[in-house]
């Protein structure tokens, strides 16, 4: 299997239905272990209000890939306003 890195950006405004789907994102990923190798908020200038996600997953293509992060239940829940899904190379790890 391969890597792949997937950044949702939340659309503005969008806190509450974070968090209203927050436990099911989390069972979701919880899911899909050992497949998923890191993950978590990217956070607003103040380091500490979410305004996206990060994910790196072990998937078998880049199509793969895509249909398992569209099952995610934020973006199910039309939290994102923008994604993106790339090959990933974890090149360092510590």
């Amino acid at each position: 299997m391969a890597l792949f890195v997937f950044q949702g950006l939340d659309k503005a405004g969008a806190l509450e239905v974070r968090k209203a789907t927050r436990e099911a994102h989390l069972a979701w990923i919880a899911a899909l272990n050992p497949r998923v190798k890191i993950g978590g908020p990217m956070l607003s200038d103040d380091g500490a209000t979410p305004v996206g996600s990060m994910l790196v997953v072990e998937a078998d293509t880049l199509v793969d890939a895509k249909a398992l992060f569209a099952q995610d239940p934020y973006a199910l829940a039309g939290l994102w306003q923008s994604t993106s899904v790339r090959p990933y190379n974890w090149l360092i790890k510590q």
